[in-house]
């Protein structure tokens, strides 16, 4: 294989593989109801860093018209700071021999499609697991106040989600999705939760339609947590309990190389994404830049900076995964 014929690979596989990104977010984020949203949108350094107004309804009070006048106590009007991480990653390498790819020099031949789609749902997969692990840290975190935890006497069923869902009280309708493995996605269907209209699969993620709420179900590996006794842990998020920043800077490299019977090729991939969560901001003291996996699941990690739980990224209902 010739130099301009590797070239081939690099000039089309890699925009491939971001259109084909794109177009697995689209259908994604609409099969979801929004509670993840995957977006194409840029991420500029090692933070995103919004601010907003600090909630003042507190400032309310009682007046009584015939008492003798006193001075009230002043609410400040602040600003709060929400910050969002850029998260590294890398795929590959990947080794092959250039002999068997010279068909490679048209870029709608069928090779082109497999190879970028496999790498789409890589980073599909995850973009999508980093999300929900560092949701279940940060909800996790608030302990009482968004988990239900009934592992010690039962498993998941649909009173153990709707008493998670209660800790939203009035909000509890602003929930718009569930996400669980599979283990718990079954469990859910034992008990005679039967509608499972199916909106949207990719690899191994798959979005189903359970009692008028999108359900996510993928084996995530925060869905599981071990210990005595084993959880499954099933999240309800609200519109926009996580969103992942990806601006599609996908940097590609090919080396070529001799030594063997016949000369090898190796790719390798970096890529980024920013992750935001509902609610949360990323401490950016505590957590760091280009933050490991262990430190985006941690929960002390990310702090609440919503004055109320109902205006946070949702609940979390554990259950005994034996059950």
């Amino acid at each position: 294989m010739s130099l301009s014929q590797m070239q081939v690979f690099n000039q089309y596989i890699m925009p491939a593989t971001i259109e084909t990104l794109a177009q697995m977010v689209e259908k994604f984020n609409g099969a979801s109801n929004g509670a993840i949203r995957l977006t194409t949108a840029g991420f500029d350094g090692d933070f995103l860093q919004e601010s907003f107004f600090a909630a003042i309804h507190s400032a309310q009070r009682r007046v009584d018209r015939y008492a003798a006048q006193a001075a009230a106590t002043a609410t400040d009007l602040s600003q709060l700071k929400h910050s969002s991480v850029k998260v590294a990653g890398g795929f590959g390498p990947i080794r092959y021999e250039p002999s068997q790819l010279t068909w490679l020099n048209k870029p709608t031949a069928e090779g082109i499609e497999v190879a970028s789609r496999n790498f789409a749902e890589a980073l599909l997969a995850d973009q999508l697991n980093t999300a929900i692990a560092a949701l279940v840290a940060a909800i996790k975190a608030q302990a009482a106040a968004t988990v239900v935890d009934v592992s010690a006497t039962s498993g998941i069923s649909q009173v153990a989600l709707n008493n998670s869902h209660a800790l939203f009280g009035d909000h509890s309708q602003a929930l718009v999705a569930q996400v669980m493995n599979g283990a718990a996605y079954h469990k859910l269907i034992g008990l005679a939760l039967t509608n499972t209209n199916q909106l949207y699969q990719a690899q191994n993620v798959r979005v189903v339609d359970i009692l008028g709420k999108a359900v996510i179900v993928t084996d995530a590996p925060a869905l599981f947590e071990a210990g005595t006794p084993a959880k499954l842990n099933v999240l309800s998020l609200a519109e926009g309990a996580a969103t992942v920043f990806d601006g599609g800077d996908v940097i590609s490299n090919i080396e070529t190389s001799n030594g063997q019977t016949r000369i090898e090729t190796t790719m390798q991939v970096d890529y980024t994404f920013g992750l935001s969560l509902k609610g949360y901001t990323w401490d950016e003291a505590n957590g760091g830049k280009s933050p490991t996996d262990a430190e985006l699941a941690t929960g002390s990690n990310w702090d609440k900076v919503a004055t109320s739980i109902k205006h946070t990224a949702g609940v979390l209902a554990q259950g005994d995964a034996a059950q």
